[in-house]
């Protein structure tokens, strides 16, 4: 049998493995460009989060800004400390707890037509908490392709691990509109609900080999 020597000395020209490599450079080229669309999204929302607040108006929503607020400041600093170490954290992630709860109100109620703001002062909370979402949201898409294309297993797990924590903060910023009537939910007929949901039936369990 080879000894890890022999393999290392047999390696193709100007390849190295990761296990030779110092924790902080194993990071593929790729990759660090995805991390760099990550990171500069974390600030994003980071920023535009600090000048939401001084418009909201309603205390429910003020507190659940401050609350994605400071966890995201905490998941910016895992995350900048385990691309450029390449190492464990010395703060481990962690699960976000909205507080909202899961109740969902159906069906439309007709209001005033939306249009562009004029001014700042203009500014409501249904609209603070869209760009809340939209924030959100592009932040969740940006980590969950990141994950698929990191190659350092640390950074991949923290990005990787933090995905749900985004999606629980995009559903409970869509509690509290949906609660306040700024995110309608709008449903099918019964009949045509019914349709979609017997339109299929379980697979039979065949394994291919």
């Amino acid at each position: 049998m080879q000894n890890q020597n022999q393999m290392n000395q047999q390696q193709p020209q100007g390849k190295q493995l990761s296990e030779n490599m110092m924790p902080n450079m194993s990071h593929g080229g790729h990759e660090l460009l995805d991390a760099h669309e990550v990171i500069g999204g974390m600030i994003g929302l980071l920023d535009q989060y600090k000048m939401y607040d001084q418009h909201i108006q309603d205390p429910e929503l003020k507190d659940i800004l401050g609350r994605q607020y400071n966890f995201m400041t905490t998941l910016y600093n895992i995350v900048l400390e385990s691309l450029q170490t390449g190492q464990e954290p010395s703060t481990s992630t962690y699960i976000y707890n909205m507080t909202q709860s899961n109740d969902v109100m159906y069906g439309l109620t007709p209001g005033q037509p939306k249009k562009p703001v004029q001014s700042v002062n203009e500014l409501s909370d249904g609209g603070l908490s869209g760009y809340m979402m939209g924030q959100v949201k592009g932040l969740a898409s940006s980590m969950t392709m990141a994950a698929l294309e990191i190659t350092n297993p640390v950074l991949r797990r923290v990005v990787s691990d933090s995905v749900p924590n985004l999606i629980e903060m995009g559903y409970e910023i869509f509690l509290y509109q949906n609660k306040h009537g700024y995110y309608q939910v709008p449903q099918l007929s019964q009949q045509d609900m019914t349709t979609i949901l017997q339109s299929y039936t379980q697979a039979q369990q065949n394994p291919l080999n």
